[in-house]
C-alpha cells in the first residue's frame, strides 16, 4: 500500500534538516535496508534507510530544501503494487496526511508539505475550499491563523493542490501590518498603487552589504546556530571551575618520532594528548561521568570527542573506546573522522556520547585557552602550542618544551580535588609518555 516518506527526527529535538540527496531514482525499487534519502542536520549527513521493500513513486522535496521533522518528502509503494494515477494518489495522501485545527496529535505534524509536487496536478474547486468545501492547511498554517486571529477560509493556499502553507499565513499577516491604523481624527491616506510583486527575498545563506553602513551582513549558518544554542546552554546552565597545569614534552616529542619512524601511521602530538587523556579516565574514572537531572551517569567505556574546526564551524566527532587504543589505531581513526569532519560526512552516531573533548590549538600558536564545555560532557581539555622554554630541573636552569593545558570541569559531577588528581596523572603521563604505550 501506497505510503509518504517524511522527515524522520535523527537526533534528539532536532526540528528540521536538509535533503542532501535522493540516491533512489524516481519509480525505481529497492530494498529494506537501502539508503533512499540522504539528509544533512546541523553537523552531519544521514542516510535515512527504507524500513521495508518498495518502489520510491515520486519526489516531494528537491535536494538542497531545508525539511521539518515529519513533513512529507516522497510517495513510497509497496512492491508490485500498479499506480494509474500518480498526481490523484498524491493528492490523496497528502488529504489523508490533513490533521484538523486543534486536534491531539497537530504536533505531530507541525510543519508545512513542501511546495515542490513535481507534476501534480492544479487544485480542485473542493481542494481550494471553494463553494464550502473542505480546506487544506497544514496543520502549521491552521495554528498560526487561529494565533493570530485569521480565518483560513480566508487565505488563498500556494502549496501544492492549493493547500494553504506557514508562507501564506505568513503573507497575510505581512500584509495586515502593512495597513495603518487610523489616527482618532485623523483619515487613512487613499491606497497607494499597487506595487509590482516583490522578488524572493535572498536565501539566508547568500551575505549581503547592508547599504552604506561599511559591513557586510552574514547570516547565520544551521551549524553556527547550532553551535550557538549548545554552547549558550553551557555557559547559562552548567558551573564551570578550571585548573591549569604544565608539563616538559621533550620525552614525548622524542617518542612520537620514533612511533613515526616505526609504523606507517602519521601520528600527531595531538594523538598522544588523547591517547593520555583517555588513560587518565581509565586511572581516574569518576571523571568518566555525564550530569543529568535524575542521576549521575558513570560509564565504562572512555570515549572521548576531538574537536574538529571546518569551514562551517566547529564538531567534535568521538573517538569510542580510546582508552583500548593502540597509538596507532587512535591516530587512524582519528585521521578519519578529521578528514570526514571537513568533507561534511559524519553520521549523526560519530557526533553523540563521549565524556570529555579535546581541543588543540597549539597549532595556531596559541600557548595557552579556556574551552567552553560540550555539553553534557563534563570536561574539556584545552591545549596549547608546545613552546621552548626556560626552567628549573633539580635546582638548574635548563631549557625544555613545555606544553599549557586548562581543563574546564562541571562542578556538578566533579569536585576540585577529583580534578586535581586527574590533572595531575595526564601530567604524569605526558612527561613520563611510556607509560601512554602500557
Amino acid at each position: 500500500m501506497a505510503s509518504l516518506l517524511r522527515m524522520p527526527e535523527i537526533s534528539a529535538n532536532m526540528v528540521e534538516a536538509v535533503l542532501n540527496e535522493w540516491p533512489v531514482a524516481e519509480s525505481a525499487a529497492f530494498a529494506a535496508g537501502d539508503p533512499i534519502a540522504t539528509v544533512e542536520t546541523d553537523k552531519a549527513v544521514v542516510d535515512v534507510p527504507a524500513e521495508s521493500d518498495g518502489v520510491l513513486v515520486r519526489f516531494l522535496v528537491e535536494p538542497g530544501k531545508a525539511v521539518s521533522v515529519g513533513t512529507p518528502m516522497a510517495v513510497l509503494a509497496a512492491p508490485g503494487e500498479v499506480i494509474d494515477d500518480v498526481d490523484g494518489l498524491v493528492a490523496l495522501l497528502l488529504g489523508a496526511d490533513e490533521t484538523p485545527a486543534g486536534s491531539a496529535d497537530s504536533s505531530a505534524a507541525a510543519e508545512d508539505v513542501p511546495d515542490l509536487l513535481a507534476g501534480s496536478s492544479t487544485a480542485t474547486p473542493a481542494e481550494s475550499g471553494l463553494s464550502g468545501a473542505r480546506i487544506f492547511a497544514s496543520p502549521l498554517a491552521r495554528r498560526l491563523a487561529r494565533e493570530n486571529g485569521l480565518r483560513v477560509e480566508d487565505l488563498s493556499g500556494t502549496g501544492p493542490n492549493g493547500r494553504i502553507v506557514r508562507d501564506d499565513v505568513r503573507r497575510a499577516l505581512s500584509e495586515r501590518s502593512a495597513v495603518p491604523i487610523e489616527a482618532p481624527g485623523q483619515p487613512l491616506p487613499a491606497p497607494a498603487a499597487s506595487p509590482a510583486p516583490a522578488a524572493s527575498p535572498a536565501p539566508a545563506e547568500t551575505a549581503r552589504v547592508a547599504g552604506e553602513s561599511g559591513y557586510e551582513v552574514v547570516p547565520h549558518s544551521r551549524m553556527r546556530r547550532a553551535i550557538a544554542t549548545r554552547l549558550a546552554e553551557s555557559a547559562r546552565e552548567t558551573p564551570v571551575f578550571t585548573i591549569r597545569g604544565s608539563a616538559r614534552v621533550d620525552a614525548l616529542l622524542a617518542l612520537r618520532a620514533q612511533l613515526n619512524e616505526a609504523t606507517d601511521v602519521k601520528i600527531s602530538l595531538n594523538d598522544l594528548i588523547v591517547a593520555a587523556a583517555a588513560r587518565t579516565h581509565v586511572a581516574v574514572p569518576d571523571m568518566n561521568v555525564v550530569w543529568t537531572a535524575d542521576a549521575l551517569h558513570r560509564f565504562r567505556d572512555v570515549d572521548v570527542s576531538v574537536a574538529v574546526a571546518t569551514d562551517k564551524g566547529l564538531v567534535t566527532p568521538v573517538v569510542r573506546r580510546a582508552s583500548e587504543m593502540t597509538v596507532s589505531a587512535l591516530a587512524r581513526t582519528s585521521a578519519d573522522l578529521v578528514a570526514r569532519a571537513r568533507d561534511g560526512r559524519l553520521r549523526q552516531d560519530e557526533l553523540e556520547g563521549g565524556t570529555l573533548t579535546v581541543t588543540n590549538l597549539g597549532v595556531f600558536g596559541t600557548e595557552e585557552f579556556t574551552a567552553v564545555i560540550n555539553p553534557p560532557q563534563a570536561a574539556i581539555l584545552a591545549v596549547g602550542a608546545a613552546r621552548q622554554e626556560a626552567v628549573v630541573i633539580d635546582g638548574q636552569l635548563a631549557v625544555a618544551t613545555v606544553l599549557r593545558v586548562t581543563l574546564s570541569i562541571d562542578h556538578r559531577p566533579v569536585d576540585g580535588a577529583l580534578a586535581a588528581r586527574w590533572m595531575a596523572h595526564f601530567l604524569g603521563l605526558l612527561e613520563t609518555p611510556v607509560r601512554i604505550l602500557a
